[in-house]
């Protein structure tokens, strides 16, 4: 699987031209670029890998990458893969079948192995193949908004939290007006069909209660499994706000009613901002995220059920998350033509590392409660209440 592919010679026989056997048509000026080959992605040899890095550090950088959203690379046994690689405009994952030799590779976005020893950055894969395949499919589906998620990752991390969610914001709201999110957008069944409150009066989305220093906050809109809408963002706000502005609120406790703790921003307000720009204004002015950041040392998430997008993402930042163990997690925002956009390129890099949480982020599969408690993205396994 992660062999050398046929034909292709070493760096030392094919010099620079070994490239032309991998690369993809370079989109002309209007067109879309994001053509999908025949057959999938190869795994391409470190030192052939590095020959490509060889290369793109000239003029024709764009040219060789603009077409390919995703670099496999052999890279068991390496330290480095090239520092240049931070730069493409690609997926870089790195593959390594085996055990693992040496320290982890710098320069991917990505680190699969089948080798189930396999320590922080690299993500264990039983079934290696059908994982790299997954990553190829998902990367080739939306390779505008997976590219974007791991440039922004690459450099995230090492900004302040304000700055970081500021970063986030640009770039999910320039994605909003993508092609990617439009189409995604226009595959919803019947656009305005997403998840409702059953008809009747609307019950507050939030509520809060008060015992000693104590302070709840339960999300409350069972019915769709507390699909995450504006007015459950603003309740939110105002409750944490009350959280950071009080002295005497020791403790906050954020926990979701019904069967889920929360599924994810609600699908019918999808598409509905008035514009990009105006949207990130929003987020920035009256987003959660910073205040579960500001009150973060005093808050405790106890999440159950699906635990998605949002949900994952602002429980990510408090200094303390419960999970049950049935609980699931997922970042499914890729494969919707964004990238995370409740604070998850900020709080969760912080606790999983940027390569485990691109791989969230780009595959948009479920992780199970263990291993969130495996890799820190969570504290602790216990019942939840619902």
């Amino acid at each position: 699987m992660c062999s050398q592919p046929a034909g292709v010679g070493s760096a030392a026989s094919d010099g620079p031209r070994m490239h032309r056997r991998y690369a993809r048509p370079v989109a002309r000026e209007g067109e879309s670029g994001t053509a999908p080959t025949a057959g999938p992605t190869p795994v391409i040899g470190a030192d052939d890998f590095g020959a490509l890095l060889a290369e793109a550090a000239g003029p024709e950088a764009f040219g060789l990458f603009a077409d390919r959203p995703l670099c496999l690379v052999e890279v068991d046994g390496r330290d480095d893969i090239g520092p240049l690689s931070r730069f493409l405009p690609c997926v870089v994952v790195g593959v390594a079948s085996g055990p693992l030799r040496g320290p982890a590779p710098t320069g991917a976005d990505i680190l699969v192995t089948d080798d189930p020893a396999a320590p922080r950055p690299w993500v264990t894969c039983p079934d290696l193949p059908a994982v790299v395949a997954s990553l190829d499919s998902a990367c080739r589906a939306s390779p505008r908004a997976a590219i974007a998620l791991a440039q922004l990752l690459r450099f995230s991390p090492a900004l302040s939290v304000p700055d970081a969610l500021v970063a986030e914001s640009f770039v999910y709201s320039m994605l909003q007006s993508g092609p990617e999110h439009r189409a995604w957008l226009d595959r919803r069944p019947g656009r305005a069909g997403g998840r409702r409150d059953p008809d009747g009066p609307r019950p507050e989305p939030v509520v809060v209660g008060r015992a000693g220093r104590t302070l709840s906050i339960r999300l409350t809109r069972p019915d769709v499994h507390n699909a995450y809408d504006s007015a459950m963002r603003d309740g939110l706000v105002a409750a944490l706000q009350v959280a950071d502005l009080d002295p005497g609120v020791g403790e906050v406790l954020v926990t979701g009613a019904g069967p889920s703790f929360c599924s994810g921003g609600d699908l019918t307000e999808f598409g509905t901002a008035l514009d990009p720009a105006t949207a990130h204004a929003v987020r920035i002015g009256r987003g959660a995220a910073m205040w579960v950041h500001r009150c973060a040392d005093r808050t405790e998430f106890r999440v159950h059920g699906a635990c998605i997008g949002a949900g994952v993402e602002l429980a990510a930042f408090a200094h303390r998350v419960v999970a049950d163990p049935g609980t699931e997690f997922r970042l499914p925002e890729v494969g919707m033509g964004l990238v995370p956009g409740a604070g998850g390129t900020v709080s969760i890099p912080r606790r999983i590392g940027r390569h485990r949480t691109a791989f969230l982020g780009i595959g948009g599969s479920a992780l199970s409660a263990t291993t969130a408690a495996d890799w820190g993205l969570v504290d602790a396994l216990a019942a939840v209440g619902r």
